[in-house]
């Protein structure tokens, strides 16, 4: 069987594709009639980041399964696999700790300032540290995470080991299982104005397009600093920038935007207050190799029909017909 490979992976990947004698195909041009042309007879395509829409799909005489290198889909268009009984898989065991660790990173370097003591020190300027801005511990502080799932669990985790109070809102899971890990399940309006620190881990769709904008950021504490790793589009980027420079919040990340990659005269780069990284939570070296392993096993699992599949990675399951 033909599996296409759209975006590069790590190495580890494509070697389990190629011991269980897969043929395959790097594809890497992204056009559109060169994808119809690549894709025609592949089974299989491991995807990265180029769009998979009808347009594409429909060329595509032999396709499967799609198994995305990641958590999120919208790239693709899933109803019309729904409708074609073509599978979607995702990773969704392999990128938790990164990204986690990733929001971690973002909440300390902003509640810290570590770049500012950085330059001062190195600018010989060590005595002068009384004149710092002020920074703050995670200790005992608000934690508000949106999205309860693989991810939002282990950031809950990590905010813990702080002893910060962890409030919760996601209403696709049963509030006894987000007690179970120590955390307060909360609504969403009750969330935001007692949060010092938010984390977004959510998909894009059209509940969750602007959930937080311009009436969100009022109802916020002026020391809150929020980050979002999950899809750009769920937090409004005009209201975030007015926020950020009127100090109506303290501070920002984002490792994603509402488009990428962000225009080159973004109006959220001439802020001090915020942390911008290109979309790379998951991709540090460890998660990159779990990644490549785990979406190029969810295609050897659905093609041969092999009882190992986790069939949780499978996003559209109740359209195929698994055994």
């Amino acid at each position: 069987m033909k599996i296409a490979i759209v975006g590069s992976i790590h190495q580890s990947g494509l070697n389990i594709l190629k011991e269980n004698n897969f043929d395959i195909v790097e594809i890497v041009n992204f056009e559109i009639n060169s994808l119809k042309k690549e894709l025609e007879e592949v089974d299989g395509i491991v995807l990265r980041t180029a769009q998979l829409k009808e347009n594409e799909l429909s060329k595509c005489k032999n396709l499967k399964i799609i198994s995305r290198h990641g958590v999120g889909y919208d790239n693709v268009d899933i109803e019309y696999l729904n409708k074609n009984k073509i599978a979607l898989g995702i990773t969704s065991t392999s990128n938790a700790v990164s990204v986690a660790e990733h929001v971690m990173t973002m909440f300390l370097y902003l509640s810290k300032k570590i770049n500012v003591s950085d330059k001062l020190t190195k600018d010989g300027n060590f005595e002068k540290k009384a004149e710092l801005p002020e920074f703050f511990e995670i200790y005992k502080k608000n934690v508000f995470i949106l999205g309860f799932g693989r991810i939002g669990q282990a950031l809950a985790k990590r905010c813990l080991g702080f002893e910060s109070n962890v409030y919760v809102y996601d209403p696709y899971i049963d509030e006894k299982i987000i007690k179970e890990k120590n955390c307060y399940p909360i609504n969403f309006n009750e969330g935001i104005k007692i949060a010092d620190y938010i984390s977004f881990h959510l998909p894009l769709n059209k509940q969750t397009k602007n959930l937080f904008s311009y009436d969100e950021f009022k109802k916020c504490k002026n020391n809150l600093i929020i980050v979002n790793t999950s899809r750009g589009g769920i937090v409004n980027e005009k209201a975030l920038y007015e926020s950020l420079r009127e100090k109506k919040i303290l501070g920002a990340g984002l490792d994603v935007f509402e488009t990428e990659p962000p225009e080159k005269n973004h109006l959220l780069y001439s802020l001090e207050n915020i942390l911008l990284t290109p979309h790379n939570s998951a991709l540090t070296l460890e998660c990159r190799k779990r990644m490549s392993i785990e979406t190029c096993q969810n295609i050897i699992y659905y093609l041969t029909k092999d009882k190992k599949i986790n069939k949780n990675n499978l996003v559209n399951r109740e359209y195929l017909d698994l055994d």
